[in-house]
């Protein structure tokens, strides 16, 4: 069964930092660009980048680059989402997706496996 799972969110300080973790099983990660999304409450969806399935390329959305890094481990069939400087409107349900794609994009739809999120509240 491919599942992708989100792990190490939790609370945090304006300023403060959380490193997320996407463990993927049930298939081979090498082949897979791995994205990373989240939504806010009453917002949609929104990319936050993505890495190539080589780790070689990287994307980010405007919003967070400088603040967040992508990188991933394909012997651990593992991606992590590295969040630093963190504002409270990076309070989100964070998402990692897993797709094949021939160019790095943001879109949801391009990514064909989804894991079922983990909390980020950035609060004082």
């Amino acid at each position: 069964q491919s599942q992708l799972v989100e792990s190490g969110g939790g609370l945090v300080q304006p300023g403060g930092s959380l490193r997320l973790s996407c463990v993927v099983s049930g298939f081979t990660a090498d082949y897979y660009a791995i994205g990373w999304f989240r939504q806010a409450p009453g917002k949609e969806r929104e990319g936050v980048g993505c890495i190539s399935s080589s780790g070689g390329s990287l994307t980010y959305a405007d919003s967070v680059k400088g603040r967040l890094t992508i990188s991933r481990d394909n012997a651990k069939n593992t991606a992590y989402l590295q969040m630093n400087s963190l504002k409270p409107e990076d309070t989100a349900i964070y998402y990692c997706a897993a797709g094949k794609l021939l160019n790095l994009a943001l879109h949801p739809s391009l990514y064909a496996y989804w894991g079922q999120g983990t909390q980020v509240t950035v609060s004082s």
